[in-house]
């Protein structure tokens, strides 16, 4: 296996057509309407509470926000992504041994539409039960779908199965360029809590889609693919409620106690985020039902697991330094209308909903002759652009009250959705055809787990941004993509 491959495939691949014309077929297919819908009305929720999360957190508490520090509400946007993808690991366990992953997408879709609604109750206590509950459904959710997804097209090539999550990503940019619009307007100009209360309506229509086109999906598998045995699974459930139990004591007594202060619990919480995908990347090389050949392909994973790390470590600071830049450092006046800062997040989905298509085609063109770790570089490269751009854009205006056009904002945009087209698609082709049988769900969850120690320590970095000039903090994460790109780049060519 050379350095630049990541792990054989474990599906029968289809003959390389060297066309598109199998992944356009699946658009006609009634089960790939389900899962686009579920996902679509997930990313209009998602994409909607992540435009007013920073903004909301740092607005001050006379106008009905948290009245945090920049740094801190930064700390808590890349909590809660991390959060998001380290439940993946569990969600996908859930998945693969107790519920299927037809049931644990059920039950994500139902846990994200209880988060938001709890988010829309005008209450502290009730928006931070509300973010718990909306990272907890989707480590439900997200490593599930993808696998009914590959499920539901079998047989596809590597390159095919590249193109056909091109695609799928292309499809639901649709709501997720929405949310952003009805849920900051609604949020800014209105009321945060009717902003949120928008994605709470918006994650309901998911659920009521997936009900209604489930059957379609019948011919896939939707039961557990590897069952726990009874009695280890009446143990889960006796274990499950007395940690319910004691959650429920936890919180009423740090509520009696008048609640803790957040900047200890975000650091303890951002800790446990670092370590505990490492523990679990552990856990499962040594467990007792994956065999060699299997740890093989799990060791493989380093190769993009660790510049993932990275990216989703930018990433995450989209909906929190972006934010920070399009609302202090941005020209935001257009014919004497002020665009709200938070409409700037459906930059990205318009740009992934546009560019979706041709990197679809480019995957199918180049086929196996650049593999996973070359096309990280790129995807590095992309995201050291976005950032390096930012900090010219934010040196340009210097300490003052200077603000440049919103095509430094844009074209940073631009740059990140190339990484993430790089990074989501390739890096979920990758997980699923080199998944060993009866750990689908479990690998879609490693793959996340990058994305949740990226997260984590993109958000512990946040906190610098009170203390170093933001041009610097950009800078720094631009030369850092960049170097890695550089050390993958120089690795790959010397095969």
């Amino acid at each position: 296996m050379t350095s630049d491959s990541v792990a054989p495939a474990t599906h029968a691949p289809a003959p390389a057509t060297g066309s598109t014309r199998p992944v356009r077929a699946m658009f006609r297919e009634r089960w790939f309407s389900t899962l686009f819908m579920t996902d679509m009305w997930e990313r209009f929720s998602f994409y909607g509470m992540q435009a007013l999360l920073f903004l909301y957190a740092t607005a001050p508490a006379a106008q009905g926000g948290l009245g945090l520090s920049d740094g801190t509400a930064g700390a808590l946007f890349g909590l809660y992504i991390s959060a998001s993808f380290l439940a993946a690991m569990p969600g996908g366990w859930l998945g693969d041994r107790v519920l299927g992953t037809h049931r644990a997408m059920l039950s994500g879709a139902l846990v994200i539409a209880a988060g938001h609604v709890c988010m829309a109750v005008p209450a502290h206590t009730t928006f931070y039960l509300g973010l718990l509950l909306v990272a907890c459904g989707t480590g439900l959710l997200k490593p599930n779908l993808p696998v009914m997804f590959d499920q539901m097209n079998p047989g596809a090539s590597s390159s095919q199965r590249q193109a056909a999550f091109s695609l799928f990503y292309m499809s639901i940019q649709v709501s997720a360029l929405i949310g952003p619009l009805v849920t900051g307007a609604l949020g800014e100009r209105v009321n945060w809590h009717l902003g949120f209360g928008a994605a709470a309506v918006g994650m309901a229509f998911g659920v009521l889609q997936y009900l209604h086109g489930a059957p379609s999906l019948r011919g896939a598998r939707t039961g557990p693919s590897r069952p726990l045995p009874p009695a280890a699974l009446r143990r889960l459930v006796r274990g499950a409620w007395v940690a319910l139990a004691g959650a429920v004591l936890l919180v009423a007594g740090v509520a009696a106690a008048g609640g803790l202060p957040l900047r200890p619990v975000l650091a303890v919480c951002g800790l446990a985020a670092l370590v505990a995908p490492v523990w679990y990347f552990q856990r499962l090389m040594r467990g007792r039902d994956v065999d060699e050949a299997e740890r093989a392909r799990v060791r493989a994973f380093r190769r993009i697991f660790v510049p993932s790390v990275l990216f989703w470590a930018m990433y995450s600071q989209l909906g929190s330094v972006f934010s920070l830049f399009a609302r202090e450092h941005t020209d935001r006046d257009i014919a004497g209308f002020t665009v709200p800062a938070s409409w700037f997040q459906s930059a990205h989905p318009l740009f992934l909903l546009l560019l979706a298509p041709l990197f679809a085609w480019l995957w199918v063109r180049l086929g196996t002759r650049v593999g996973v770790v070359r096309k990280f570089a790129v995807g590095l490269f992309c995201a050291a652009g976005g950032f390096a751009v930012l900090s010219v854009g934010a040196w340009l205006t210097g300490d003052g009250d200077a603000r440049v056009s919103a095509l430094w904002l844009l074209a940073a945009f631009l740059c990140m959705t190339c990484g993430e087209l790089v990074f989501g698609p390739v890096g979920l082709s990758t997980t699923a055809e080199s998944t060993p049988k009866g750990h689908n769900s479990r690998m879609m969850g490693l793959f996340y787990l990058g994305a949740a120690l990226g997260g984590g320590t993109g958000g512990q970095l946040s906190h610098l941004v009170g203390v170093l000039p933001l041009w610097v903090y950009l800078g720094g994460f631009a030369a850092a993509a960049a170097v890695t790109a550089v050390l993958l780049a120089r690795r790959t060519a010397q095969i």
